[in-house]
């Protein structure tokens, strides 16, 4: 295609497109013909990103990008391409149609506009049900990731991303839950919709539940995002519950149980998250002890955790296997010697009652100070 036709395809593409974007084509025009790339693929992604071009990305993309794709950043090239599928009729075409945006961009120079492709086709795959092409695709791209020194974090946000969508489809909520925040991590989560924060925040919080991994939510309970369950009518009573486990209380639990048995996944986990809280009553009343204090008798356990006599020293078990606490376990006497207790995030009165520890502390070295001077006398130099 020759100048002449690129400028009656633009003149056509102008009379089609909507009063407000027209200046743009104008401008595709005059930089087209001074081959000023930069300022032209600015353009484009203005273009694009305007809602009113939608129905004319994708023959923009295939007549005219194309014409000049090797000139211009292969980035930005691929953020105009997965705007343009987003005009395919399903997703059988917009697969084809990625795949050859990432054959297109697979060069030497290039490669993280290729893990950006990729990622794009494995998403695709997902909604086409292939998770096992889909896998492949994301293990690749992580091999190419792994070799970069640095990358843009639109690449590193898209691959956490898909990922996510993966796991979340295998039910693996243990990956999906550090893949969901990793992605999180990359973006600005002031630019998503309440409606999308809202979601994401339920989704990770289901994971961090039934998850038979996670026993520390710490980063979840410190991340913004979770604010969207607080001003939800419908779930607020799962951020709740997060710090209910977060704290052992088991009180606060019981009476947000009626909300787990109405949820479907928690239901199905119901056994297992009872366990969990126990496992957090156990770790709260061990970090309520001062260091000196943590040899627990079974009862005391007992009557910290609710959980029957019998079947305290198996708690005690799985938490030690969990990694949760460190220690030993005397059988004949029935005490649990703990010697650390995995940290974890702090509300406003487990920090009241850190306070009141270290206050009970610097009494207790007063104390001694007190008695050492008294019982040194004149030993002591003034």
């Amino acid at each position: 295609m020759n100048v002449d036709t690129i400028s009656d395809f633009l003149a056509e593409q102008r009379d089609e497109a909507p009063e407000e974007l027209q200046p743009l084509i104008l401008d595709f025009e005059n930089f087209w013909e001074r081959k000023l790339w930069h300022q032209l693929t600015d353009a484009l992604v203005q273009f694009f990103n305007h809602e009113g071009s939608a129905p004319q990305r994708l023959v923009f993309y295939k007549v005219f990008i194309l014409k000049f794709a090797d000139k211009i950043n292969q980035l930005k090239l691929v953020q105009l391409a997965l705007k343009a599928a987003t005009q395919c009729k399903d997703d059988n075409e917009r697969l084809t149609f990625l795949q050859s945006v990432a054959k297109k961009v697979d060069n030497e120079n290039s490669q993280d506009a290729l893990v950006y492709a990729s990622v794009a086709v494995a998403r695709v795959k997902l909604s086409l049900n292939d998770l096992d092409a889909a896998r492949k695709d994301l293990d690749n791209a992580e091999r190419i990731l792994d070799s970069f020194d640095s990358v843009e974090t639109i690449v590193h946000a898209a691959f956490y991303d898909a990922n996510a969508s993966y796991y979340q489809r295998k039910m693996d909520f243990a990956n999906y839950y550090r893949t969901a925040l990793l992605y999180l991590a990359c973006i600005d989560i002031s630019t998503m919709s309440n409606a999308e924060r809202h979601r994401r925040a339920y989704y990770l919080s289901v994971a961090a539940l039934v998850s038979n991994s996670i026993y520390n939510f710490g980063e979840l309970l410190l991340h913004p995002v979770l604010d969207a369950l607080a001003h939800s009518e419908d779930d607020s009573w799962l951020r709740d519950l997060l710090f209910a486990f977060n704290r052992g209380d088991l009180a606060a639990y019981d009476i947000l149980s009626d909300n787990i048995s109405e949820n479907r996944l928690l239901n199905e986990h119901s056994t297992h998250l009872r366990q969990k809280i126990y496992l957090s009553a156990l770790t709260e009343a061990v970090f309520r002890r001062p260091p000196h204090d943590r040899a627990m008798t079974f009862t005391t356990i007992s009557q910290e955790t609710k959980v029957r006599p019998e079947e305290i020293e198996h708690l005690i078990m799985k938490a030690l296997s969990l990694g949760l606490l460190r220690g030993t376990i005397d059988q004949v006497d029935q005490v649990a010697h703990i010697t650390w207790v995995q940290p974890k995030v702090l509300d406003m009165k487990q920090v009241e009652n850190l306070r009141k520890r270290l206050l009970d502390w610097d009494s207790s070295v007063n104390q001694l100070g007190n008695w050492i001077e008294g019982a040194g006398k004149d030993v002591w130099a003034a």
